[in-house]
């Protein structure tokens, strides 16, 4: 069995943290395998792509057992192992939607975060867990979630190390939509094949649009949405979207 699973509906793909008998805590070659599946979500062919977790949980973060033997220099851990997962999601021109099933804790709550969607089951907590070990946030969680949440909130919440539930998330706009658990799987499955209708192209520069963003700029910012602008006008799917709205018709978008 192993510790990602990938599966196909179309054009959306489901990666899946399989190690459900320990909620899906991180080890070196469950980043390794997620790092392989998200190298797959770059395929033509997949649109948009889903992000959960087996079980009762999302993901933890670290697997602890790793660190019987000492934690060693972590900041080679993080740059060799969670740094590329973290980089991997950003640098997809597409949309990951993370299916918060469960426990979203530590590193796995920074790996939800830096998804561009966030939906949750009813049943969804969300924890830092890092202060409640004595250590820092760390895999982007202070970039994604300081962003998410302004910085005074951030902090506050991050360094008490306080749950939060999936309502509580959703309020605070950590998630942008909480649905029953058993509900959880079909509704993720429904907002990607959305997404991935949509002109993926048009879509995955827009998320480098937003990325940018943060730090740009304003002069910055236009000359980029410039530049985007100018390859989203040579796309297969501008022509479609031109000629659906002067055929008064449904666009029919390719990824292209």
């Amino acid at each position: 069995m192993t510790e990602v699973e990938t599966g196909r509906e179309g054009g959306v793909l489901t990666i899946t943290l399989n190690r459900p008998e320990v909620l899906n805590a991180l080890t070196r070659e469950t980043q390794k395998q997620l790092v392989g599946a998200l190298k797959e979500a770059r395929a033509n062919d997949v649109r948009a792509v889903v992000l959960t977790g087996a079980g009762r949980g999302f993901c933890v973060g670290q697997d602890l057992t790793e660190f019987r033997e000492g934690a060693g220099d972590i900041s080679d851990r993080l740059r060799a192992t969670y740094h590329p997962t973290v980089l991997a999601i950003r640098s997809l021109e597409k949309p990951v939607i993370a299916a918060v099933n469960g426990a979203a804790a530590g590193a796995g709550l920074s790996l939800a975060c830096a998804c561009d969607l966030r939906i949750a089951a009813d049943s969804a907590t969300f924890v830092p867990a890092f202060i409640n070990i004595g250590l820092v946030p760390d895999s982007g969680g202070t970039y994604f979630i300081s962003r998410l949440l302004g910085p005074a909130r951030a902090f506050e919440w991050m360094s008490s190390g306080r749950r939060l539930s999936a309502a509580e998330a959703h309020a605070w706009g950590l998630v942008s939509e909480v649905v029953e658990s058993d509900q959880l799987a079909a509704r993720a499955a429904e907002l990607a094949e959305t997404y991935a209708q949509l002109p993926t192209r048009g879509v995955g520069m827009t998320k480098r649009l937003f990325d940018h963003a943060q730090d740009a700029t304003l002069d910055e910012q236009l000359e980029l949405e410039a530049q985007l602008q100018s390859a989203a006008t040579k796309t297969e799917d501008f022509q479609e979207g031109v000629a659906a709205f002067l055929e008064k018709r449904d666009p029919r978008f390719s990824g292209r």
